[in-house]
C-alpha cells in the first residue's frame, strides 16, 4: 500500500478534493437540484407544491428516511422525457468530473417513474446516453444499477425486472432501496435469485436504519456482493468479522447519515471504526442534492469532523476502486492513477 507523505492539516481539504476516487452509492434521482426541478417542471408543464427554489430547499429538513423520501418522490415527478433523464444524469456527471471521480455506479429507481406512466425505455435510454457521453466527453466511466423499491412487493419487483430485461446491456446490476424499516431483505429473495441467474451484480441497502440482522440476510439470503450503508454493523462483532474476512464492501454516506439522523453529529460517525476494523469502507454522497454535498463535500466535512488523516483518505479511495464493478485492467489503471497522485502529493 502506498503511504501518503506527511500532509499538514491545512492541506488536507485540497488533497481530498484532488484525489482520484470512485463513487458507488449515488441515487441519480437524488442529484436533482431544486433549480433543475423547477426548470424541468416549467419545460414539462408540471405543477410542484413549492413557490420557489428557496422554499423547496427549506423543506430539506428531514427527521428520518421516510421524511426525505416524501420530498424525493415529489421531486422526481418532473421527469417525463428521455431528455429529462439525460439532463439530470449529465448534471451529476459534470459534478463528478469536478470532484475527480474516475468511475461512478449510479442507482436509478424505475418504479418511481413507470408508476407515473413513464416507460422503462425512456428512463434507461436517457440515463445510458449520459453515461456514454461522460466517457467520451468527460473521461468519466459511469454505469447504472437498477434498484427495486423495497416498500413495494416482490411481485412488482419481478414485473420491473421483466420490463427492464430488453435493456439489460445498459445496466450492470440490481439493488434494493427505499424504506428499510419494516422491509427486510429476505422479502426479495426470489427476485434476487433470478437476477443472480441472469448474471447481474447484486447490492442492497442494509444496516442504515435497519438492524445488523438486515446485513446478515442481505449477505446470506440475497447474496449481495456489496452492502449499501451498513453502518449499523458495528453493533454486531461477528458481523464485523464476517465483513472484514470476506472483504465485503460498505458504501458509506456520511452526510446522508447526518441529515437523516442516523448519527447525531458528524463527529460521532463510525467511518473511522469501520476502517480500523479492516472493512472495505468507501465514502459516497447518496442523494447529494438533498443531503448537503457531493462526494468531495462528504470527504472534506467528515475528515474535518472526525480527525481522519491522509492515510485514511488513500485507503478509502483505494477501497472505492476495489469495491467497484469495473474490470481488472481498468481497476489497475485507476489505482495506478491514485498511487501516482500520492507520490506527487
Amino acid at each position: 500500500m502506498t503511504p501518503f507523505p506527511p500532509i499538514p492539516a491545512e492541506r488536507l481539504p485540497a488533497l481530498l478534493r484532488a484525489m482520484p476516487k470512485a463513487e458507488l452509492h449515488m441515487h441519480i434521482e437524488g442529484s436533482l437540484e431544486p433549480e433543475l426541478i423547477f426548470a424541468l417542471a416549467q419545460r414539462n408543464g408540471v405543477s410542484i407544491p413549492y413557490a420557489s427554489v428557496d422554499e423547496l430547499r427549506r423543506a430539506y429538513a428531514f427527521t428520518n428516511l421516510q421524511s426525505f423520501l416524501d420530498i424525493y418522490y415529489a421531486g422526481a415527478s418532473v421527469l417525463l422525457k428521455e431528455q429529462d433523464f439525460y439532463d439530470m444524469a449529465w448534471a451529476y456527471l459534470l459534478r463528478a468530473q469536478a470532484d475527480n471521480v474516475l468511475h461512478s455506479e449510479m442507482f436509478f429507481d424505475p418504479q418511481t417513474h413507470t408508476a407515473r406512466g413513464v416507460s422503462m425505455e425512456t428512463v434507461v435510454n436517457g440515463l445510458h446516453r449520459a453515461c456514454t457521453d461522460a466517457k467520451e466527453k468527460l473521461g468519466v466511466s459511469a454505469a447504472l444499477i437498477l434498484c427495486f423499491l423495497r416498500h413495494l412487493s416482490e411481485e412488482e419487483a419481478f414485473a420491473t425486472l421483466e420490463q427492464a430485461l430488453p435493456y439489460r446491456d445498459r445496466f450492470i446490476g440490481v439493488g434494493l432501496d427505499s424504506s428499510e424499516v419494516g422491509h427486510p431483505p429476505e422479502k426479495f429473495a426470489r427476485v434476487f435469485a433470478r437476477c443472480r441467474e441472469l448474471g447481474f451484480r447484486l447490492v442492497a441497502h442494509a444496516g442504515e436504519e435497519g438492524p445488523p440482522a438486515f446485513v446478515w440476510t442481505a449477505l446470506d439470503v440475497l447474496k449481495v456482493e456489496r452492502v449499501d450503508h451498513g453502518v449499523q454493523s458495528t453493533r454486531d462483532a461477528l458481523l464485523m468479522q464476517r465483513l472484514a474476512q470476506d472483504r465485503i464492501p460498505l458504501t458509506v454516506c456520511p452526510l446522508s447519515n447526518l441529515k437523516l439522523c442516523v448519527f447525531p453529529t458528524l463527529a460521532q460517525h463510525n467511518l473511522g471504526a469501520l476502517l480500523d476494523a479492516g472493512l472495505v469502507a468507501t465514502v459516497n454522497s447518496d442523494d447529494p442534492a438533498y443531503f448537503g454535498g457531493y462526494l468531495n463535500e462528504n470527504f472534506v466535512q467528515t475528515f474535518a469532523a472526525t480527525g481522519l488523516q491522509a492515510q485514511h483518505a488513500y485507503t478509502l479511495a483505494r477501497n472505492s476502486f476495489e469495491a467497484s464493478f469495473i474490470d481488472a485492467q481498468l481497476r489497475r489503471r485507476m489505482t495506478d492513477r491514485l498511487d501516482e497522485f500520492v507520490l506527487g502529493a
